[in-house]
């Protein structure tokens, strides 16, 4: 799966708007060097400042101090993020920047996610028992991919798979939102933002391509070509 061109693509589409969108009530406050990590949810001071209010610092704690998934569910969840998105020579792989973290925090701070989520994984395991007698995470790496291609592509998907594809649509969402609001991730797809520069008015030769020029006093107060 070559993430970078898909996903450049489709403008990083399969990222969750409801997740960006509820995005606005973590925390502000990160530490320095936690910058490559999907959010800076291993540290309670994260929850103080000024925007925080007493119920969103309360909640906040209450999150980070609870565990939803079992060791064996984080460890198939890794398994995934890093086939969704694998290191390269470019960047780092999901876990390298913390997303498996990031969706234990998801879950539990949108409750809404957590049934799907424990189900779907349920689903991946006895899908596997199925075919290769033992669950998803101690499949070799090309029954791993067998399976994730059965359920990775909606229009492809048998009908019998529809429950995979869902949750692997979940998961692929999860992913990608953990990953790209990530200084790795950002830097992944060479995003740079807003840059400073200095207007030094409409070059002169796109004013001669529509028969326009700059006043004597435009140009001496607002444009120079220096």
């Amino acid at each position: 799966m070559d993430r970078r061109k898909y996903l450049k693509i489709i403008g990083v589409g399969s990222v969750s708007t409801s997740i960006l969108l509820d995005a606005c009530k973590l925390p502000d406050k990160k530490e320095e060097t936690s910058a490559n990590t999907a959010t800076s949810v291993s540290s309670a001071d994260a929850a103080a400042g000024p925007a925080r209010q007493p119920e969103e610092i309360e909640h906040y704690k209450k999150v980070i101090s609870t565990t939803f998934f079992t060791t064996q569910e984080m460890a198939t969840i890794a398994i995934l993020a890093d086939i969704i998105i694998p290191k390269d020579e470019v960047s780092g792989s999901a876990t390298d920047a913390k997303v498996p973290e990031f969706i234990e925090f998801i879950v539990k701070d949108m409750p809404d996610y957590q049934v799907p989520m424990r189900g779907g994984l349920r689903w991946l395991d006895r899908e596997t028992q199925l075919r290769f007698q033992k669950n998803f995470k101690d499949c070799s790496r090309d029954q791993q991919i067998q399976v994730v291609d059965d359920i990775a592509y909606p229009k492809k998907a048998k009908p019998s798979m529809s429950q995979g594809v869902s949750f692997f649509s979940t998961m692929r969402d999860l992913t990608c939102t953990g990953f790209y609001t990530t200084k790795m991730g950002i830097d992944d797809i060479g995003y740079v933002g807003n840059q400073p520069n200095q207007w030094n008015g409409v070059p002169d030769d796109v004013l001669k391509q529509y028969g326009l020029a700059y006043t004597e006093k435009e140009m001496k107060e607002c444009a120079s070509y220096s």
